[in-house]
This record gives structure tokens, sequence and C-alpha cells, in this order.
């Protein structure tokens, strides 16, 4: 049963989100320390000591305006891992040892996205963000799980999922008219390993999905309230349809981390909870305080899902708390991508350069990325939808490629100039489609491409300097 402090019964609840933000922080903080010097170091696409050389504190909350050095990010990111593997054994530690160590990861990641610029502009940053927050206050294993907070876990999946359902219904007709899926599996930012197999479901299947969709964005948050079975029976109503989204494609960790709020929902049936202690009374007192503190932050995000112009994805304060969500209020119809290629000279032959995870060589299967999340990939897919999402980096990017530079060809599958740099890069665009079950049969290829035309014309070093 719910009380207004503590809710025994939720101790399975409190075990799996805890353990499951810990691991997605884990995947966090491994992924920028992978990435971050190509990215965002000194010699990255978009330094990050330019950034704060423009940036206040007050604008971007960040232990990077007291020092930066590509050594000093780097120590951040281990301590992260170190603290996030930590964290999966922490439900054995005292209360305060609880809190100041999820304090320090939440402060660590902070730090990083608020300095991450484009490379961290992702919802599930934000995400990450808020709900790790919330799980400095769920304490550990000795004590019983505060049911306010289990509450607020359950309010933040609700704005995931109802924010993610509205945007839908307001944004693109083929959402409206259950066309969505006939094109979303195969021009979806990453595609996955089953996501040809997903495009090639006949159309009925499409539109079951579609419905699907909608009935557990619209509706199902609001049962996430409801009195048990009910409830669990909501959580894993979202547990199976992120599953099936992991399954379609490629999300980074925004499906596992809303299967993990998920989890806040669901009580513990017929297992007895092991003996726990009762809230001490100040810990009882700070979560009635996080709770009046999330109640106000809670305005901006319920009047942006009420409102007629509703955006997704936003953050209304530098901390990445009380944020709005949501995905896909569009549909791009047709598959662009951006095929970067070099030339050693001026006649070429031209090579085309690999990505680790956006699709490139026909013959190549998508690849299974996820939860970890290839920044530079994602935002290739948002450059073919408009060349002004590259403004910030691309041209770096360009230079980058010219210079054989280390740090930034870390970020790619393939580089065809391993011995010496080309002397010219251009970039094409391509039409992409997955091949048909006979052209596939015929060729090998998971896709069909057709040049479009130029996207970027042939350059050399000195046309960018």
């Amino acid at each position: 049963m719910w009380d207004w402090a503590a809710a025994p019964d939720y101790w399975i609840a409190r075990f799996a989100v805890a353990h499951l933000v810990a691991i997605t922080y884990l995947l966090g903080f491994v992924s920028a320390l992978r990435q971050f010097r190509g990215l965002l170091g000194e010699r990255g696409l978009t330094p990050i000591p330019r950034f704060l050389a423009h940036v206040p504190f007050r604008e971007s909350p960040s232990l990077f305006h007291l020092h930066y050095s590509d050594r000093f990010f780097a120590g951040v990111c281990w301590a992260g891992i170190a603290g996030s593997a930590v964290a999966l054994f922490a439900d054995l530690a005292p209360l305060w040892a609880w809190l100041a160590l999820w304090t320090l990861l939440w402060l660590l990641y902070l730090s990083i996205v608020n300095v991450g610029q484009v490379w961290y502009s992702f919802g599930w940053e934000s995400l990450l963000l808020e709900a790790g927050f919330l799980v400095i206050f769920l304490g550990p294993a000795g004590i019983a799980p505060p049911t306010l907070v289990l509450w607020l876990l359950c309010w933040l999946l609700f704005r995931v999922e109802f924010g993610a359902g509205l945007i839908k219904m307001r944004g693109d007709s083929c959402w409206r008219d259950l066309t969505a899926l006939y094109y979303h599996h195969e021009t979806q930012p990453m595609p996955g390993p089953l996501s040809r197999w997903f495009h090639r479901l006949p159309r009925q299947a499409h539109q079951v999905e579609v419905l699907a969709n909608h009935f557990t964005q619209l509706v199902v948050p609001f049962l996430l309230f409801a009195p048990q079975p009910v409830a669990t029976a909501a959580g894993l109503v979202v547990v199976v349809t992120q599953g099936w989204l992991m399954l379609s494609g490629n999300f980074a960790w925004l499906n596992l981390l809303t299967i993990t709020l998920a989890c806040s929902a669901m009580s513990s049936g017929p297992f007895e909870p092991p003996p726990m202690a009762g809230l001490p009374p100040w810990f009882a007192v700070l979560v009635l305080v996080l709770t009046a503190v999330f109640a106000v932050l809670s305005y901006a995000p319920v009047r942006n899902m009420l409102g007629k112009r509703q955006v997704m994805n936003r953050s209304f304060n530098k901390l990445h708390l009380g944020n709005t969500y949501g995905a896909f209020g569009s549909i791009t119809r047709t598959r662009y991508e951006v095929v970067v290629e070099g030339a050693a000279d001026i006649d070429g032959p031209w090579r085309e350069y690999g990505f680790k995870g956006k699709p490139g060589d026909p013959h190549r299967r998508p690849p299974q990325v996820a939860p970890y999340h290839l920044r530079l990939d994602w935002l290739m897919w948002f450059l073919a939808l408009s060349p002004g999402y590259g403004r910030a980096w691309l041209p770096g990017l360009i230079k980058a490629l010219l210079r054989n530079d280390e740090q930034v060809l870390r970020l790619l599958r393939h580089n065809p100039f391993p011995d010496r740099p080309p002397l010219l890069i251009r970039a094409d665009l391509y039409h992409y489609r997955f091949t048909t079950r006979a052209e596939r049969r015929e060729t090998g290829a998971f896709w069909n491409r057709t040049r479009v035309g130029d996207f970027i014309p042939p350059l050399t070093l000195e046309d960018l300097s």
C-alpha cells in the first residue's frame, strides 16, 4: 500500500530503478570518454575552451568553468565510470553515503552536458539528469522507498510518454491517418539490424503499431497513478512497447531509461519486503521539500503540453530538472544520407569514409548500437535534413579529415587514407531505401542508394583557410 511517507512494497521497484540508472550513467560516462577528444576536446570540432570563453557559469553551470583540460575532462569521465560502478552496490551503503554518491554522479554528468553543446542536445541527456537527480532521494535498501519520490518518477514517465503522444497527434498528419510507420523504420536516424524486417511488415501491421503507440502514450500514462494492480500493468505495457522500439531501431539510452521509469510504478506483488526502517524525520522533510520544488518546476512542462505550440525536449532551467519531452512530431518520408569521400589526387579516385552507425556501404547490415550513443552519426542524420545543422561543426570535420586528425578519425569506422591525408574532401547527397526481398537475394545489399547531387564541392585545406 502507498502511504504518504514510505512504500515498502516497492522495494523491487527501487532496486530496479537505481541499478538501471547506474548502468545508464555508466554508458553516458563511457560514451563521453571515448568521443570527447574528437568532438569537444582542445582540438575537437567544437572545443570546450572556446565555448567556456563565451558562455558564463550562470548560463551553463559546470565544473569545467573552474578548470578545463582534456586530461581533466577524462578524469571527470573516469570518476563517473568508477562512481557508476560503485552505485550498483550502493543499496548496501548508509543513507549519507547514498546521498553523496548519487549527488556526485549527477554533478559530474551535469558538468559534461552543460558544455556538450550540439553533441549533447538530445532529450535523453536531460532525461538521464532528471532521473538521476530523483534517484538521489530514493535511499538505500536499509530504509523504505519514499512514496513521494516514486510518484515523482511516475510523473517523469508521464511527461515522457504523454508529451511524445501529444506532439505526434498535433504534428504530422501521418500519425493521425496511421501511416507513420510506412516510413519511419526506414527513415529513422539510426536503423538497427531488424529495421529492414520491420519496414517490410504488411501495412496493416504498421497501422496496428501506430494504434498501439497512441494507446501507450496517450492513455497508459494516466493509469500509472491508478491503484494496484492497474499501475503495474500500465508499467508493463510501457516496458513491452519500449522493448519493441529497442528491437526496431537505435535510440541511444532513451528506451532503457523509459523502461527504468516504468519500473517505479510496479509493486513487489507477492514478494515480501525485507526488513526496512522508516524514513528518518530529516530525510522525510527533505523529500517533502523536493516534492514542493518539482511541483513548482512542473508548471512549465504542463503549460507546454497544454499549449497549442508544444515543443519537444526542452529544458526550462540550466539544471535540467522539470523538462518537457517528446519525439518524432514529424516523420520524413524519404531517407537521404550525406556520403563523405576523399581523393589523394585531383583526378581521383574518390574513396568513401565509413561511419560506425549511420548507413553508408549498402551491403553493410545496420548495426546494433543502442544503448550506446554515437553522437557524430546522429548529427550526420540531421545534416542530411538541412545543411544548417552542421554550421557549428561541419567545417571542422572537413578540415580534420584533410589533416588525418587522429582523434576525429577515431569517431569513424573506416579511414580510406591510413598512410597520408587526402588532397580533397567532398560530400554527396544520396537517396537511400531498404532493398526489397528480391533485391536482397540478388545483390546481397540491405540498401539501394541513388546519388542525388553535390552536398559539399571538393575542398582542399587551402580552400578552407
